[in-house]
C-alpha cells in the first residue's frame, strides 16, 4: 500500500529500475522489511488533476465465482498447518502505483477475488494510478474498494473530505478502509497520544460512514495496534497485517475480517511484488459478508 505521495503502508515498491526517477523509496519495517516513502509538506501529485466521477451501477453485484489462489511468495513464511492462509478460500490483494500496469483478468484468475486500491493519503495526495486501477478492477468484475493512508499532521475531517472528493460512491464497492500506522520515514514527526489518535480516527470514520453508508474497515500493523488500538473500536471490522505469525498470536483477542499475510507476493498479471490477503471465513461467509456490507 504505497504511492508517490510520499506516505507509507505495507506494500512493496518496485526496484529502483522500475520506480519513477522522481521518487526514491527508503525502507522501513514492521515484522519483515517493506519499502516506504516519506511524505512531504509540498506534494507533487495533486488529486484535482485526476478526479474519479460517479459511475453507473456495477454489473457485478451478484455472487461471483471464487478463484483458487495460485500466488507464490518471494519470502514464504511457515504459519503452521493449522493457521496456513491457504486453508481459507477467499484471497485478495491490495495495490497502488507501485504495481504498475496490471492485467486484471490474469490477476483475478490467479486467485485475487478482491482488491483494495490505494486512493489517498493526507489531505492533498492521490495515488496517480487510482482512477485507472479503479475502473479496470470494476471492468474485470473483481470486488474492489479504496483505502486511505492517515497522516498524523492533518485533521481527520480534512482527510475524510479529501477521500470523499476522490473516491466515488459505486454500487457494489467494498467498504472504504482507513490505514493507520506509524511512518518512520514521514516528515510529520508527530506521534499523537492514544486519546488523540482515537479522536482523529473517529472523526474520519464517522464522516466516511455517513457519506458511503458503509462502516469502514480499519487496517493496521502490530506496533501501531499495540500503542493505540488494543481494546478500541470493538464495533469496527479490522484488517490486520501479520506477515510473520497468525493474527491470533500478534493481535490476541481481536476479531478480524481480513488478514494481510504477505508483502512479497508474486502473481500472474503483476510484474512487481504485491500484498496478499485472505478473508476470514468460507466462500458462503464471504458471499454473506458482501451482501451485508455492499449496496
Amino acid at each position: 500500500m504505497t504511492q508517490l505521495s510520499y506516505e507509507t503502508t505495507a506494500s512493496v515498491a518496485p526496484s529502483a529500475a522500475a520506480a519513477p526517477a522522481s521518487a526514491a523509496a527508503p525502507s522501513s519495517s514492521e515484522e519483515l522489511p517493506a519499502l516506504a516513502i516519506a511524505p512531504t509538506e509540498a506534494p507533487v501529485q495533486m488529486a484535482a488533476l485526476v478526479t474519479p466521477t460517479p459511475r453507473q451501477a456495477s454489473p457485478h453485484r451478484g455472487k461471483q465465482k471464487i478463484y483458487a489462489q495460485k500466488f507464490r511468495d518471494a519470502k514464504p513464511i511457515n504459519f503452521g498447518k493449522q493457521h496456513a492462509p491457504h486453508r481459507l478460500p477467499v484471497h485478495g490483494v491490495d495495490v497502488s502505483r507501485w504495481q504498475g500496469n496490471i492485467n486484471w483478468q490474469d490477476l483475478r484468475e490467479h486467485g485475487a477475488n478482491f482488491v483494495y486500491i490505494k486512493a489517498t493519503d493526507g489531505g492533498d495526495h492521490l495515488d496517480p494510478m487510482f482512477r485507472r486501477n479503479w475502473l479496470a478492477a470494476s471492468a474485470s468484475g473483481m470486488r474492489h474498494g479504496a483505502y486511505h493512508f492517515f497522516y498524523w499532521c492533518r485533521t481527520g475531517a480534512e482527510q475524510a473530505d479529501w477521500f470523499i472528493r476522490n473516491v466515488p460512491k459505486e454500487p457494489g464497492a467494498l467498504p472504504p478502509v482507513l490505514d493507520v500506522e506509524w511512518n518512520g520515514q514521514s516528515q510529520c514527526k508527530k506521534r499523537p497520544s492514544r486519546e488523540q489518535v482515537i479522536e482523529k480516527m473517529r472523526v474520519f470514520l464517522d464522516k466516511l460512514e455517513r457519506h458511503y453508508g458503509q462502516r469502514p474497515i480499519i487496517y493496521t500493523a502490530p506496533d501501531f495496534y499495540k500503542d493505540n488500538l488494543q481494546g478500541e473500536f470493538l464495533d469496527y471490522p479490522f484488517w490486520l497485517r501479520s506477515v510473520a505469525a497468525h493474527p491470533s498470536k500478534v493481535y490476541p483477542g481481536r476479531p478480524w475480517v481480513l488478514w494481510q499475510y504477505s508483502g512479497s507476493g508474486l502473481s500472474k498479471g503483476v510484474g512487481e511484488k504485491i500484498d496478499l490477503n485472505v478473508f476470514n471465513g468460507s466462500e458462503r461467509d464471504w458471499h454473506n459478508w458482501i451482501a451485508r456490507n455492499t449496496h
